[in-house]
């Protein structure tokens, strides 16, 4: 079967465009419970300087803010990053930027690379491309924690199942904590330096 092409910028100004939370970050349950569980497996430590890919509309990175002492969020869409920077307008340790990664990735270090919900709209290479990435911007002792939604789809280049299966098998990082859910798996990764 051929792969499935990356999504990019325009796939995701149109659904912001047709909605302004095109996934329900500020309605569903699932993303409540979602965000409660891994603001769990965070809050054990502070993080100096952090890193959230797939910001959004800035639902979770509100919520990821009181953790760190510098937080960069950051999304490929320009309605999303317009209304999350609304959102966080009064954290003054929060900047938002519309990036694309692994292209555009920020310069580290940070403890902290948040990656929910966005590895699978990446072809398997470039979704190993951008791994290499977080690890090279990673802070010694640092963490990386990917979750995904684990339904199939057919729009993905990826599914969520096979993100972690890439990143469990192609990372550097030793596996902290894994949380397996009917609706999400979630891996977290630390850097043994």
């Amino acid at each position: 079967m051929a792969e499935r092409p990356r999504l990019r910028s325009e796939y995701f100004e149109n659904l912001y465009s047709a909605s302004p939370d095109p996934w329900g970050f500020e309605t569903s349950p699932y993303e409540r419970r979602k965000y409660e569980r891994t603001l769990e497996v965070l809050q054990d430590r502070r993080y100096g300087r952090a890193l959230e890919v797939g910001a959004s509309i800035g639902v979770f990175t509100e919520m990821l803010a009181p953790l760190c002492d510098e937080l960069l969020g950051v999304d490929v869409s320009e309605k999303a990053v317009s209304v999350a920077r609304q959102r966080l307008r009064k954290y003054s340790h929060v900047r938002i930027e519309r990036r694309e990664l692994p292209e555009e990735m920020p310069e580290g270090p940070f403890g902290l690379i948040l990656a929910s919900e966005v590895l699978y709209y990446l072809p398997r290479e470039v979704m190993l491309e951008t791994l290499a990435r977080f690890e090279d911007a990673l802070a010694p002792g640092g963490r990386l924690l990917a979750v995904h939604w684990r339904k199939e789809t057919e729009t993905y280049p990826l599914q969520g199942d096979e993100v972690h299966g890439l990143l469990v098998g192609n990372s550097r990082l030793h596996v902290r904590e894994t949380i397996v859910e009917p609706e999400y798996r979630l891996d977290l990764f630390e850097d043994g330096r």
